[in-house]
């Protein structure tokens, strides 16, 4: 009944979504499954930090990172928060329990050089498929935005005449975001291609041969497909466009602040990465140009 009401909890009132509810349950499911091979008599109300802790080994055992076991114990730990705030257990077993260092990687991403041999080149037919493939790489690139929040736009969602388009992000939080000349030359081409083959300016704004809304495993698989044309490297996602929109942003003066707002970042502290990521060219620049470096 607990976990029943949790997730209710995290789906009405805190807003998630339903993968990431359903995250929580997997997560969760785990633990109870773990904890009950320890000891068949435990509960939730009985389980302790050791217990915590002997989840968090055995998981680094079977090979899962650093990230995988800290995601878990979060999700463990809102538990634990909620059932004492409605009083339902008295201590939190997770409560002093640190979870394993997570590796810093630096985000991954397209040069400029490679962006622009792309875009421009003629890598794209001028079928409907070949126009909405280029709007989506563009759109990518041009605008930051996330996979889901592509795939979730709606025609109405973008307003030609202000050159925005208005996006649906995490736990549902809206936020506008712009666009230019190119990108909106790119859509009324292929808004107009649409229309003529569909009859209607309503409805999803990416659509597959059936005409239904395109799903993430197909718009991956197109990006890795196009980014594979001008690099040789191996991740060829659609975040990989995200990290490229942000980076350029920055090599060309962009506040964090207002990177953050069009990123939908929560925090600024979350777009601070992708300085770390311009500091790594300046370094390698200063290495290669300077006579003592």
């Amino acid at each position: 009944m607990w976990k029943k009401t949790f997730f209710d909890y995290l789906s009405l009132e805190r807003n998630y979504s339903s993968r990431t509810t359903e995250g929580y349950r997997d997560d969760l499911n785990a633990f109870e499954s773990f904890y009950k091979k320890v000891d068949s008599a435990l509960s939730w109300e009985t389980v302790d930090g050791d217990i915590v802790r002997d989840w968090m080994v055995s998981m680094m055992e079977a090979g899962l990172t650093a990230s995988t076991v800290n995601r878990r114990l979060s999700a463990l730990r809102t538990f634990y928060r909620y059932l004492l705030k409605r009083e339902w257990v008295e201590i939190d077993p997770v409560r002093g329990v640190r979870g394993p260092k997570k590796k810093k990687s630096l985000p991954v991403f397209l040069k400029e050089s490679e962006m622009d041999r792309l875009l421009d080149g003629d890598f794209f037919g001028n079928d409907f498929k070949g126009k909405r493939d280029r709007l989506i790489v563009n759109m990518f690139y041009v605008t930051g935005v996330r996979l889901s929040e592509l795939t979730g736009l709606d025609v109405h969602d973008v307003d030609m005449a202000g050159c925005v388009i208005r996006v649906n992000g995490k736990r549902n939080k809206q936020r506008i975001v712009p666009f230019g000349d190119e990108l909106g030359l790119l859509l009324e081409d292929f808004l107009n291609e649409m229309y003529s083959l569909r009859g209607a300016d309503r409805g999803p704004m990416f659509i597959d041969e059936k005409g239904d809304r395109l799903k993430d495993v197909k718009v991956r698989e197109l990006v890795r497909h196009y980014l594979g044309m001008v690099t040789t490297q191996k991740k060829r996602s659609p975040h990989v466009l995200r990290h490229t929109f942000a980076t350029s942003m920055l090599n060309h003066h962009a506040d964090l602040e207002s990177l953050k707002e069009l990123l939908g970042h929560e925090s600024v502290s979350t777009t601070e990465i992708y300085t770390h990521t311009t500091f790594e060219d300046l370094k390698e620049m200063y290495n290669h140009a300077h006579p003592r470096a």
